[in-house]
């Protein structure tokens, strides 16, 4: 996350599932924006025997884990740099700016705290690929 722009940041969580951020601010800093979720445009066969659960393709890749699972992404994938053109497995590719009024916000899925509060989260409105909002739920230790 404090690597060059432009870069992906891999991380394992839960002990289960990869997720990525595109790093988009200066080097040294930690700045990224998690991506969520896609569509699948091309590979969808392969997507969906990574995804055997999704019960239809518009769920391969909806949520942060499901996504790195259907594009295959681990650790080995962490510092690539998704946005010079080039032979990588990731890329980012430039495509047509949703509108403004098309874009929606809210807290962030799952979390408490400051991302509870503030619209940290964005997506395309009505999109259906895009995971719905679930509030925080807090883990209780078994007595």
């Amino acid at each position: 996350m404090f690597g060059p722009p432009g870069h992906v940041y891999v991380y394992f969580t839960y002990g289960m599932w990869h997720c990525m951020n595109l790093v988009c601010g200066p080097e040294g800093t930690a700045r990224g924006v998690l991506l969520r979720a896609g569509e699948i445009v091309e590979g969808a066969e392969l997507a969906r025997k990574r995804r055997l659960s999704a019960r239809n393709d518009k769920e391969l890749a909806k949520g942060p884990a499901r996504l790195a699972t259907a594009l295959d992404v681990d650790r080995s994938l962490d510092g690539t740099d998704a946005c010079t053109p080039g032979e990588t497995p990731i890329r980012m590719l430039a495509g047509t700016p949703v509108p403004s009024h098309q874009v929606s916000s809210g807290p962030r899925t799952g979390v408490s705290g400051e991302g509870a509060v503030h619209p940290w989260r964005f997506w395309i409105t009505n999109d259906p690929t895009v995971s719905p909002y679930r509030a925080h739920t807090p883990r209780r230790r078994p007595s």
